[in-house]
């Protein structure tokens, strides 16, 4: 069996934007006379989806999370990002992006995007990073309907490279996760699929424990040496024992 697609994360693996979102939600929080987050709920929210985390809040503190009323507020979030982002001279992109991608497309790899933020914000993000092109597959929170830990995003993304390629024929077991959190490891993990834990969110102690491979850094990630566990062995046999 052989690597044939890497699937990144977006928050937290490409752009260092955890702070930009919670100061958002809380504000958002403020207009609507509720309570901000709670540091216990921070972080809670860490890898999960905001819409879970919007749910959660409104719930905890009394207030009814109607749809119509979620998909409000995710989308003030979104445009209230954009604008955020807007401001700042720079991207803050994690280092290592450019050349993991290049590692990537080098060994002739599928490369897709899975992430529970909104359309809207990763497309800025990839198309203001220059990155847009890269990105074969993305599986954003607005194609489904639950959050990471489960599955649902990574195999939605395994049947649209299906659907886009269809010699690929691509199984999950082929596929390797990039996340920075328990949640979004174990999502990839529930699809079947191997992960590379980065420790941009987590200490890397803690990703170690539930990863197949750990790194600090994106630039410590040498992706030949992945590729050489999925040809000498049967997957199964190299998913360690949570």
């Amino acid at each position: 069996m052989s690597l044939k697609a890497v699937l990144f994360d977006f928050n937290g693996v490409i752009i260092k934007d955890e702070p930009i979102h919670l100061k958002l939600i809380d504000e958002i929080l403020v207009e609507e006379n509720i309570q901000p987050q709670r540091v216990q709920e921070r972080q809670a929210s860490l890898g999960r989806s905001y819409r879970a985390c919007f749910q959660d809040l409104l719930k905890n503190r009394g207030r009814v999370a109607t749809e119509e009323y979620l998909i409000q507020l995710l989308n003030r979030k979104a445009q209230a990002y954009v604008q955020e982002l807007e401001k700042l001279e720079k991207l803050p992109l994690y280092p290592g992006i450019d050349d993991l991608i290049f590692q990537v497309r080098s060994q002739n790899l599928k490369l897709g995007l899975v992430s529970d933020a909104l359309c809207q914000e990763i497309e800025f993000v990839l198309e203001r990073g220059k990155l847009a092109e890269y990105f074969q597959i993305i599986v954003t929170g607005d194609d489904t309907n639950t959050s990471k830990p489960q599955p649902e995003g990574y195999l939605l993304a395994v049947e649209r490279f299906n659907q886009k390629f269809v010699e690929l024929n691509l199984q999950p077991q082929e596929c390797l996760a990039i996340e920075d959190t328990p949640a979004g490891i174990q999502a990839a993990k529930r699809a079947q699929m191997q992960v590379v834990g980065v420790a941009h969110t987590y200490p890397f102690h803690m990703l170690q424990r539930q990863a197949n491979w750990t790194v600090d850094y994106l630039t410590d990630l040498e992706l030949e040496r992945v590729q050489e566990v999925y040809l000498q062995k049967d997957v199964k046999s190299a998913v360690p024992e949570c």
